[in-house]
């Protein structure tokens, strides 16, 4: 049986996205983008679980972009369950960039507090995407659970998910303010005041407010 030239590319690509070299597999995630076919949704779902190289996970992530959603969301919303954390990651971070809000569902509670902090922090960028117009306070209720969690970088993920649902989360943060927990009320403090100043540098936020809160204060707030 002779392929046709069609056929011929998607083969071609389809082993490309299999490729050991990176660069191969980047230049055939970038050709499927470039001509979308239903049948690459599966295969870009499937690599995006497994993809070592940033770039090309992210090409792989616009590749499918490029896909209705229609066809794209209940697979990555069935990777969000999956055991693997790179899945789960990698296919709240594609459906935060697809921003179909029919995937909300899938940011439960138990994901906002995913044991791994990559999943984690793609979870909480996604669900300030996904949300539901008047869903924002509960979901900020959600994400003050993590506040005090992890590094800097983890810490500074989450402040900007909670600026990014805007003044309804307010009134979440001053109450985490109080908190028992010293680094909950540091991080509390650290993310109001880039609520104020969002050129402010997020170091120094939270080593101010670790130094607020360990003198027993806490900075006035509007």
């Amino acid at each position: 049986m002779t392929l046709s030239t069609e056929d011929t590319k998607t083969v071609r690509a389809l082993r490309g996205l299999e490729h050991d070299s990176a660069s191969v597999r980047l230049r055939a995630a970038l050709a499927i983008g470039t001509d979308p076919d239903p049948g690459f949704v599966g295969p870009l779902v499937g690599r995006c679980a497994v993809e070592p190289d940033f770039s090309v996970r992210e090409m792989l992530t616009w590749a499918l972009t490029r896909h209705p959603a229609p066809l794209t969301v209940p697979l990555l919303v069935e990777e969000v369950r999956s055991a693997r954390a790179r899945a789960r990651s990698q296919a709240l971070h594609t459906l935060s960039k697809v921003g179909d809000r029919r995937a909300w569902p899938v940011i439960t509670p138990t994901l906002l507090a995913d044991a791994d902090d990559e999943v984690a922090r793609s979870a909480w960028r996604a669900a300030v995407v996904l949300v539901p117009e008047g869903a924002e306070h509960a979901l900020a209720v959600g994400l003050a659970t993590q506040l005090g969690r992890g590094g800097p970088e983890t810490q500074r993920s989450l402040s900007r998910a909670l600026i990014a649902l805007g003044e309804v989360m307010l009134p979440v943060l001053g109450t985490a303010a109080t908190h028992h927990e010293p680094r909950v009320r540091a991080h509390a403090l650290a993310t109001e005041r880039l609520w104020r100043d969002p050129d402010a540098d997020f170091g120094f936020a939270i080593e101010e407010a670790k130094r607020i809160v360990a003198l027993g204060g806490a900075p006035d707030r509007p």
